[in-house]
C-alpha cells in the first residue's frame, strides 16, 4: 500500500510517500480501507515529536479518517467487512489502509460522505466536549472563539450556535472572519487590527464573554482572558500559534474566572459513555443541517505533505481532506453568500 511515513521525529519535510506493507489487525482491531483522511493540527505536531503522544516509529500520521472495513481481528463482532465507518485512530490515516481498535469506530452516519466523515469527529467532538461538558455553555450566553476559521474554531462556532449561544468569532483577517460568519458566527473581531478585549466588551454590552474557547494560545491569550466575564470560563484547547502563554493568575481572582483544560482524546478513553452521547448529539445536529464540516480543500495522498506544512505555518482555513486516489487540489467550501 501507499503511505506517508515518518521514520524519525523531526521536520515535516522528512515525511516520505512510499510503499509499506498492509497492516494486519490484531485481536479487537479492524483494518479499514481508507477513503478520506482529514488533517488536524496534532498531525503536524506528532511527526515533529511535539505532541503528548509519540507513536512507535515508523508510523503514518493522520488521526481521523473514513473508509470501509476490510478485515476483522479476532473477537470483533460490532462491525462487518464492507461496513462504511468513521475512525479516530490517533495516527495511521494517511495511508491506503489502517488498523484501528474496533472501539474507535462508528458507522458512517446517513447522508454523510467519506470526506465529511473524515472531517467530523475530532473537531466537533472537541468542541462539544469543551463547550457543554467542561464549560457548561448555556443558551443566551456569549461565546468567544479564537482562531475561528480553523478546524476546531469553526466547529466551535457551529456547536456554540447549536447550544443557543451568541458567538463572537476572532481571527486574523477579513477573509477568515467571513468564513466564520458563513458558519453562523454572530459577529467578528479581527485581532490583527482591532483591540480584542475592547471589541469583546463592546459586543457584549460591557459584560465580556461567558466562555472563551482558545485553540491558538500565543499573544492574544491574555487579552481574551481579560475579556472574560465575571465567573466566566476560559478553555485551553491548544497552541496553534506555537507559543504557550504565561497568564497572570490575578486575572482569575479579580473576576472569579475559571481556567479549564480540554483534552478530548484522553476524555473519550476515560469516559466512553459520555463520548457516545456526544456523538449521538453531533450526528443528530448533522442530520438537521446544523453542522456542516468545513471542507475548504481536497488533495490526494501526494499532496498531504505540502498541506501539513501549510497547516503548521497556519496558512490553512477550515479542514483539508486527503482523498485516497485523488490527484488534484481544488476548493470545496462555497464562498460566503
Amino acid at each position: 500500500m501507499q503511505a506517508l511515513m515518518c521514520h524519525a521525529f523531526g521536520p515535516i519535510s522528512g515525511l516520505r510517500l512510499e510503499q509499506a506493507p498492509d497492516p494486519v489487525p490484531a485481536a479487537g482491531q479492524v483494518r479499514v480501507r481508507v477513503r478520506a483522511c482529514s488533517l488536524n493540527f496534532p498531525d503536524a505536531l506528532i511527526v515533529q515529536g511535539l505532541y503528548q503522544v509519540k507513536p512507535a516509529l515508523p508510523f503514518s500520521p493522520g488521526a481521523e479518517f473514513a473508509g470501509v472495513v476490510e478485515a476483522l481481528g479476532e473477537g470483533v463482532q460490532q462491525v462487518s467487512v464492507g461496513d462504511p465507518v468513521v475512525a479516530f485512530a490517533g495516527h495511521g490515516g494517511l495511508a491506503e489502509r489502517c488498523v484501528v481498535d474496533a472501539a474507535r469506530l462508528l458507522p458512517l452516519p446517513p447522508g454523510m460522505d467519506f470526506a465529511q466523515g473524515a472531517a467530523f469527529l475530532l473537531t466537533y467532538g472537541t468542541a462539544l466536549h469543551a463547550l457543554r461538558t467542561i464549560a457548561g455553555l448555556r443558551a443566551g450566553q456569549t461565546l468567544l472563539v479564537l482562531g475561528a476559521a480553523g478546524g476546531v474554531g469553526l466547529a466551535a462556532v457551529e456547536v456554540g450556535k447549536a447550544l443557543g449561544a451568541r458567538v463572537l468569532a476572532a481571527a486574523s483577517s477579513a477573509e477568515r472572519l467571513e468564513l466564520a460568519r458563513h458558519h453562523g458566527a454572530d459577529a467578528g473581531i479581527d485581532y490583527a487590527t482591532q483591540d480584542l478585549r475592547r471589541r469583546v466588551l463592546e459586543l457584549s454590552d460591557g459584560r465580556g464573554a461567558d466562555v472563551v474557547l482558545d485553540p491558538v494560545g500565543g499573544s492574544y491569550a491574555e487579552s481574551a482572558l481579560r475579556a472574560t466575564a465575571w465567573r466566566g470560563s476560559y478553555l485551553v484547547v491548544g497552541f496553534a500559534a506555537g507559543e504557550i502563554p504565561r497568564l497572570p493568575l490575578n486575572l482569575l481572582l479579580l473576576q472569579e474566572r475559571r481556567l479549564l483544560g480540554v483534552y478530548w482524546g484522553e476524555a473519550l478513553q476515560r469516559d466512553p459513555a459520555a463520548h457516545l452521547r456526544d456523538v449521538e448529539q453531533l450526528v443528530q445536529w448533522f442530520a438537521q443541517g446544523r453542522l456542516r464540516p468545513p471542507i475548504t480543500e481536497r488533495v490526494g495522498l501526494d499532496g498531504a505533505l505540502g498541506a501539513l506544512q501549510r497547516m503548521a505555518a497556519r496558512q490553512l482555513m477550515g479542514k483539508v481532506v486527503v482523498e485516497l486516489g485523488a490527484q488534484e487540489v481544488g476548493a470545496q467550501e462555497p464562498g460566503p453568500g
